[in-house]
């Protein structure tokens, strides 16, 4: 458990990201994927029907032992909680009324939000727009470990410990890597999650609440749907960046397996992203891809050529200036929108 891993830096590239000139030709050589943009208009009713299942689940489990809550939150609640997650993920592209809609997305997300328990809808937005427009960025970028993670959790004992961690580096690396001024919306959010949270205090009690904190928290550490974590963007195979998965967890993750497609494409919505691989197969069949993300996180923990430093990175050479508060409501606007939504603006 105590062997370490072979990498002692990143990866470091100087080329652009992949996506951007794959997208580019993609729609040249076959423009009806345009037919595939805009929102899936299933998707709010699937979202709405996760909240009320995991509401339901609090009279359920109300007076259920410690045990039953943990194992229930484990293989049920944490799993609709991992869910809503990626439904906040396809809602962060405005997949859920679409590009001339923003303001209902964002109050939709704080709906689909209310079951996790911790205010994230809106900032996962704000910090997912830095992901998709500056992949891999080294300043810019929050999805990439830092060189503390790094250097601390190189051994095989600390990925796994890392691995079991993740929802807290994932929700708290942000704030470290490139802090943003808070915006109103972020601030609505914390109110309507807070209030909930009292509410389902004062109406079933703490344990219950304890039973959303938990499922939210154990789904996205050591469990097999949080394997996309680490499946999308870890460098499994060198040279590679981004990695899809095409298995069964696709079915209850909004397809996020999807990966080199939503990159290529984050205007598609999930549900339509098999159709984009069916238009272009050739785009996609020849890349790494991974088969199961309970591999995934064997792999990652047990392989010494595996692990935190095992990312592709891209030095800033052009650093934008911090954001003003005002001008920071401007990151709610995706980093690529179909070109008709555009026009409308």
């Amino acid at each position: 458990m105590g062997q370490r891993v072979s990498r002692t830096d990143f990866e470091w590239v100087y080329d652009d990201q992949p996506h951007t000139r794959r997208r580019q030709e993609m729609v040249k050589k076959y423009p009806h994927i345009k037919k595939l943009f805009g929102p899936d208009p299933k998707f709010k009713y699937i979202v709405s029907a996760m909240v009320l299942t995991q509401i339901a689940m609090l009279y359920v489990m109300q007076h259920q032992s410690w045990p039953v809550i943990v194992l229930v939150a484990y293989c049920f609640g944490g799993v609709i909680n991992h869910s809503l997650m990626l439904a906040n993920h396809e809602i962060s592209h405005n997949m859920a009324f679409g590009y001339a809609r923003p303001l209902a997305n964002r109050y939709f997300g704080m709906w689909c939000n209310l079951p996790i328990g911790v205010p994230m809808s809106v900032s996962f937005k704000k910090y997912h727009n830095l992901h998709h427009r500056h992949l891999a960025d080294d300043d810019l970028d929050p999805d990439v470990p830092t060189l503390v993670e790094a250097k601390l959790f190189c051994t095989t004992f600390g990925k796994f410990v890392w691995v079991c961690l993740q929802p807290f580096f994932y929700g708290l690396r942000p704030l470290f890597v490139n802090p943003l001024p808070v915006t109103k919306l972020e601030l609505i959010n914390t109110a309507v999650q807070l209030t909930f949270n009292a509410l389902v205090v004062l109406v079933f009690g703490w344990r219950m609440m304890a039973y959303l904190l938990i499922g939210s928290v154990l789904a996205m550490g050591l469990h097999p749907v949080a394997g996309h974590f680490i499946a999308e963007h870890y460098m499994f195979a060198k040279g590679f960046e981004t990695y899809s998965y095409y298995g069964p967890l696709n079915w209850i993750t909004f397809n996020v397996g999807y990966h080199n497609e939503h990159h290529d494409f984050p205007a598609i919505p999930g549900s339509r992203l098999p159709e984009l691989k069916k238009i272009a197969p050739e785009y996609y069949e020849t890349m790494p891809q991974h088969t199961s993300w309970v591999r995934v996180l064997y792999d990652f923990i047990t392989d010494p050529a595996v692990g935190p430093y095992a990312r592709i990175k891209r030095k800033s050479l052009d650093r934008p200036k911090a954001p003003t508060a005002e001008k920071s409501i401007g990151l709610i606007n995706d980093s690529w929108q179909p070109e008709v939504e555009q026009k409308k603006r």
